[in-house]
């Protein structure tokens, strides 16, 4: 498996889209297919906003961005870790803690800190053993969801 921007692969951008409209599309309803591939082919010029893949054999297996802003109700928190997406036939494979250990790297790399996501209760024991912390529980619509941080500087010295 290997971690590449999504700019270098830009023929996955419409199933990339389509998968996070799948899977993300409950917290915003009114979010398109064509609205989502516009954005993905803005998130790629090597700061913030930015995508990265997993790969392998050729395919894609699993998508990540590094976004300023992630939904319009929690802009007090910034930048995010967001639509992390592992496809059905790549889970359990590694690749969802890759993606954000990758994402976690980078935003160290361009300054950032803290880095922040939100997640459902089912989420919480994953990122806490990746080494997030709760920083808030909050509703976004009718979903309650957990805002967590990680320091990027101490993971950046704990990866180097």
């Amino acid at each position: 498996m290997r971690i590449v921007r999504l700019c270098e692969r830009p023929e996955w951008i419409p199933g990339i889209a389509s998968a996070h409209v799948d899977a993300f599309g409950t917290l915003l309803p009114d979010w398109t297919v064509a609205q989502a591939e516009q954005e993905l082919r803005e998130y790629s010029h090597g700061g913030i906003p930015e995508t990265w893949v997993a790969e392998e054999d050729g395919d894609w297996l699993g998508s990540v961005s590094l976004l300023q802003n992630d939904h319009d109700d929690i802009r007090q928190y910034a930048p995010w870790l967001a639509s992390l997406y592992v496809r059905p036939q790549a889970r359990g494979r590694g690749v969802a803690p890759a993606l954000v250990t990758h994402c976690v790297a980078q935003a160290a790399r361009l300054g950032v800190n803290p880095l922040y996501l939100y997640c459902t209760d089912a989420l919480l024991p994953y990122y806490a053993r990746l080494g997030w912390e709760l920083q808030e529980r909050l509703l976004l619509g009718p979903l309650p969801v957990n805002v967590l941080r990680i320091d990027t500087v101490c993971r950046a010295v704990d990866a180097g």
